[in-house]
């Protein structure tokens, strides 16, 4: 037989009004009240009608959170932080709000179905992690997306990503320009002048910035850079070991290669020695992030550590309204430079 509300209200000994207003969170109740009414909701396993709850309310108990790859250490450990931080009581329902992980798998239509989804669910917050995708078109249907979102008071956090002006979405966006251009100078600083680059796709924020932070190292040294020196690809391990190949072939007296994630970085390792080069003897090697894998490599990798599980505890406290948002809307996260045994001098 199906428990009602009524049900819920005579054994707590409350009136059916104090038992909505419980799992509602939308009206004061005395602390004792509610514990009463939470306790006999869980005796009777009474289910909230969370669609119809949701019409009536402004928003759900649902928070999503939007990742490229969850596969990719990346995401995940940023996803994970997002969720550590969403769970516990503090719902309408009094108990745990559903996290649900978005894997847009780096499309652009996946992004926007899953934040029209979103919409319709009335999401309590919504997480979206990673760069954006350099298209005017698509940033603009985000950014109309974001504003509807934020206009119905879904909290919306961008983590390491760029800012989206007018949206009111609140922005924790990485430093990859500045980790890009610490990360070649200490290569520069070490004596390499032949650097080659793994850019990631040409189509994200983050491989632009990356990319621009390494240029401009190179142009603070008056090193010129040469058009064969970089390569783009996915953010990917296969993608490193081809384009270190191709790398190789376009200019055999590289003696640096800077990966665009450490993944690549993996794969860039594996192709040197393929191609019977040591690390970093005969090259060096160098990553961004710092994920888990990085320290473990043979040898460790120098690269560039996000703080992504900082970052990700932050948005999902800042989504749930326990931590205050940065002034203006937006604070930069910065890297920290990672030096390990895959890079050295260049041989003389």
């Amino acid at each position: 037989m199906t428990v009602t509300l009524a049900d819920v209200a005579a054994r707590a000994q409350v009136s059916p009004a104090t038992v909505s207003r419980v799992l509602n969170g939308n009206y004061p109740v005395a602390a004792s009240t509610r514990e009463r009414v939470l306790k006999a909701v869980d005796e009777l396993d009474y289910v909230l009608n969370g669609p119809a709850s949701a019409l009536a309310a402004a928003t759900s108990d649902l928070v999503g959170i939007l990742v490229n790859d969850i596969a990719d250490p990346f995401f995940g450990i940023m996803a994970g932080a997002v969720q550590s931080e969403i769970g516990g009581p503090g719902g309408r329902a009094g108990g745990e709000r559903l996290a649900v992980v978005c894997n847009t798998g780096g499309t652009p239509e996946r992004e926007l179905t899953y934040l029209t989804l979103l919409q319709r669910q009335r999401a309590a917050a919504v997480v979206l992690t990673g760069g954006a995708m350099e298209d005017a078109a698509h940033q603009a249907a985000v950014a109309a997306k974001l504003r509807k979102l934020t206009e119905a008071g879904t909290r919306v956090v961008l983590c390491g990503r760029p800012p989206a002006p007018q949206t009111g979405a609140i922005a924790l966006t990485f430093d990859n320009r500045g980790g890009g251009r610490e990360l070649t100078e200490h290569l520069i600083g070490l004596g390499h002048r032949r650097i080659g680059y793994i850019a990631g796709p040409e189509e994200r924020t983050t491989t632009r910035h990356r990319l621009e932070g390494h240029r401009a190292a190179l142009a603070a040294h008056g090193i010129e850079e040469d058009p064969r020196w970089a390569v783009h690809g996915r953010y990917d391990r296969q993608s490193g070991y081809e384009a270190t190949l191709e790398l190789l072939r376009r200019d055999p007296t590289l003696t640096a290669v800077v990966a665009a994630n450490d993944t690549v970085a993996l794969g860039a390792c594996a192709a040197l020695r393929d191609s019977g080069l040591r690390i970093p003897e005969d090259v060096s090697v160098a990553g961004f992030d710092d994920l888990p894998f990085s320290i473990d490599a043979v040898p460790a990798l120098t690269t560039v550590r996000l703080p992504l599980a900082d970052a990700g505890a932050r948005a999902g406290r800042i989504a749930m309204g326990r931590e205050e948002a940065p002034i203006g809307g937006i604070a930069t996260v910065r890297g920290e430079l990672m030096v390990r045994g895959s890079s050295g001098g260049p041989r003389v």
